[in-house]
């Protein structure tokens, strides 16, 4: 007979008694709004008492792919300090809903090959594993589980479980973290909005251990995540203080799904349609006198930072093109900002005019992080540049300017686009220096 890790912590992050249990669940379960038509097989999920971040993993939980089997549990060491990553021999975790079997044959591959420990230990009165089980055993059905306890451990490490075992489809992966802990509510705001953007730009280096109780297991998924050209989506945020109305000393709470493309791709693929009716919003509240025009129900993927161009048209004649380089605001007030700027700042325009308007044609570019290019020469540079793919940023000092790819219509050489580049940003065509910079970037054009 197995043996069984009894659940610890029922009664005291969530209901002991199943049919109050239940009750909880689908409490939480409704009515939450479905923002995304996809589903993912990994998810960074929340993992307090149900009363304070339930809701949140209920509605991340929403978007497992319902065709898994094996739900990996990545949590961080509450309990027990310890080097390395951890594993245990249980047959299966019991909850109030019944026991969730583990996949050992899975675990013994860790064992063997990964430089996990065996350590039943760390898995005592260690909540964050525990307080996904019901939830999943509700929410997603007949799965087993592989509980991995994290504790001090390279990122690396668990980018490299990952990437072993992503490709089998029957495999699903859950990092159970909170964000920042017991900071004012302005304070977590503060910090909270950093982890969202390392999180959301996949930069491991600009994630700091103080971020969140699982940092090196997120890590490990923002690692894996851009090594794969994948993107993490954002789910929703919020803090304890918003729940209890205490905003002295608060928890962050923050949930996020990877799109298994980048993320303007995701977005294109997911809200094109709406992004062009945000921007005619822009425009036509500007022309009805009503300024800061805020678009409601937007997606939360929206809420991350972007950079965008946005180009109006007049049948086959530019009406104004706005846009920025790199991401500084939430994509949506970009959005917002750029359509109207396109149609009332563009210096080589006038302001556009209500009659105009109804014939206008929106085009969006969402820009990717711009990537310098390393060169020691021109003819270096035009060898790096790949013509059709690339949106091309040059600067020397006060001189700077920017071409979409979409440039390459008009200008297919490499040499005439570079030169006309140059020529935009007020430099001589044959201009090279030792402070020289050039950047390029991608863009889903719509």
């Amino acid at each position: 007979m197995p043996k069984l890790k009894e659940a610890n912590v029922a009664g005291l992050f969530y209901p002991k008694e199943p049919e109050i249990l239940l009750a909880e669940i689908s409490r939480l379960k409704s009515p939450i709004e479905r923002q995304y038509g996809c589903s993912s097989r990994a998810l960074i999920v929340p993992h307090a008492g149900y009363a304070y971040s339930g809701k949140l993993a209920v509605k991340a939980l929403q978007y497992l792919d319902k065709g898994v089997k094996n739900v990996f549990i990545f949590s961080p060491a509450h309990r027990l300090a310890f080097d390395g990553i951890a594993v245990s021999d249980y047959g299966g975790f019991q909850t109030p809903l019944g026991t969730i079997p583990t996949n050992n044959a899975i675990s013994g591959e860790l064992l063997a090959g990964f430089g996990c420990e065996l350590l039943n230990e760390a898995f005592d009165n260690e909540h964050a594993v525990e307080v996904q089980l019901p939830l999943l055993k509700a929410c997603v059905g007949d799965i087993q589980v592989i509980p991995i306890v994290v504790g001090n451990a390279k990122h690396g490490s668990v980018a490299r479980i990952m990437e072993k075992f992503w490709p089998d489809k029957s495999n699903a992966f859950l990092i159970s973290s909170d964000l920042s802990h017991f900071h004012s509510h302005e304070e977590a705001m503060l910090l909270d909005a950093s982890s969202c953007n390392a999180i959301e730009s996949c930069s491991v280096e600009d994630f700091r251990p103080d971020y969140a109780c699982g940092a090196t297991a997120i890590c490990g998924l923002m690692n894996f995540a851009a090594a794969n050209n994948f993107s993490l989506i954002r789910i929703g945020t919020y803090n304890s203080g918003e729940v209890s109305g205490d905003r002295a000393r608060v928890v962050g709470y923050g949930a996020w799904m990877l799109a298994e493309s980048c993320r303007n791709k995701f977005i294109k693929d997911n809200f094109a349609d709406d992004i062009i009716k945000i921007c005619r919003g822009s425009v036509e509240s500007s022309l009805a006198g009503k300024e800061n025009f805020k678009p409601g129900n937007v997606p939360e993927v929206l809420n991350q930072l972007g950079a965008s161009f946005v180009t109006l048209e007049i049948g086959d004649n530019l009406r104004g093109c706005i846009g920025s380089i790199r991401a500084r605001q939430p994509l949506v007030a970009d959005l917002v900002q750029n359509a109207h700027s396109a149609a009332f700042k563009d210096p080589r325009f006038p302001p556009l005019t209500p009659e105009e308007f109804k014939n206008v044609t929106v085009r969006v570019s969402l820009l990717s992080h711009p990537q310098r290019i390393a060169f020691e020469n021109e003819q270096d540079l035009l060898d790096a540049i790949v013509p059709k793919m690339d949106g091309i940023i040059i600067k020397d000092g006060v001189f700077q300017a920017v071409y979409l790819p979409c440039v390459w219509e008009q200008l297919p050489s490499k040499g005439e686009f570079l030169a006309s580049l140059k020529r935009k940003a007020g430099l001589p065509r044959d201009h090279f220096s030792k402070t020289f910079e050039a950047f390029k970037f991608s863009t889903e054009y719509f």
